[in-house]
């Protein structure tokens, strides 16, 4: 009798047991389902944001920056596969149309900008409405900004070309916005990768809709190797922002060159600190 009575405490303590399990595993259940829901689940299983980065270019004028759309356009697929975004590089410049555009959170110019009425409207649009964009070196050059005054002269604020530095070099930048996302992580002066600088001939500073993010330290005076193209005194921004818009524009993008040859001899992504920008920059420009 006695020994049938614990035969039966134990499979009611089993029971109970099963029982607490099974409840157990049901509330965890129930909990990461809520944790799905909510978004607030461990970083390595929680889905990234979508974010699609979309570079224009154009391939066809100066071997340089060729060189420098040549190797973006395998630097920056890698950079997505660590960072978390998707990267599509194209030459039609058609796809500046307000539906394509809704697809993308960021927008690249490498090289060249619109050339087309419908073209630049759908991608004033685009920033009006809160779309990212960054650009390089070439794509902010003009010597007639009146024919595009709102890009040239609003957006990026510089106005026309004025001179540039021959031949391209590295040079010190200063930080000049380091609470500025795009700048977190990086010392108060770092050293570029090689490029060609641009100068304009809108005062920069003065503008109070543009963040100077860096400028030429002046220890890097001169700047240039050819006596007659190279820079000695004055202030140059080379990376800022526009307040009004998701934007950032960077004065680099042209890499030495043997002309000759066609061979690069330089990299625009040399420079750990300015990998660190352009990565930031992206991230940030894409809501991350």
């Amino acid at each position: 009798m006695m020994s049938l009575f614990n035969a039966h405490t134990m499979t009611l303590k089993a029971a109970l047991r099963l029982l607490t399990l099974t409840l157990f595993s049901g509330l965890s259940l129930f909990w990461n389902s809520s944790s799905v829901v909510a978004g607030d689940l461990a970083p390595a299983t929680a889905p990234s944001a979508k974010l699609n980065v979309v570079a224009f270019y154009n391939g066809t004028y100066d071997l340089a920056h060729i060189n420098f759309v040549h190797e973006a356009n395998k630097w920056f697929p890698r950079m997505g596969e660590k960072y978390g975004f998707t990267y599509t590089a194209t030459r039609n410049w058609n796809l500046l149309n307000k539906d394509f555009l809704a697809k993308c959170q960021v927008v690249m110019f490498l090289d060249d900008s619109p050339h087309y009425p419908d073209q630049r409207a759908a991608f004033q649009q685009y920033m009006e409405n809160g779309g990212g964009w960054m650009g390089f070196h070439v794509c902010a050059f003009t010597t007639n900004p009146k024919e595009w005054d709102w890009y040239f002269n609003k957006f990026l604020g510089s106005g026309a070309f004025r001179n540039n530095t021959w031949f391209p070099t590295t040079a010190t930048l200063k930080v000049e916005d380091r609470d500025h996302p795009a700048m977190k992580g990086l010392s108060e002066k770092f050293t570029s990768a090689v490029s060609e600088w641009y100068s304009w001939n809108n005062d920069l500073a003065k503008n109070p809709d543009i963040d100077v993010l860096a400028s030429v330290d002046p220890s890097s005076f001169p700047l240039g190797t050819d006596p007659n193209q190279s820079w000695y005194k004055g202030y140059y921004p080379i990376l800022w922002s526009n307040r009004k818009f998701k934007m950032i524009y960077a004065n680099f993008g042209h890499n030495a060159m043997d002309y000759k040859a066609n061979i690069g001899k330089s990299s625009t992504f040399a420079s750990e600190a300015q990998n660190k920008f352009i990565v930031n920059s992206i991230l940030w420009l894409g809501g991350r």
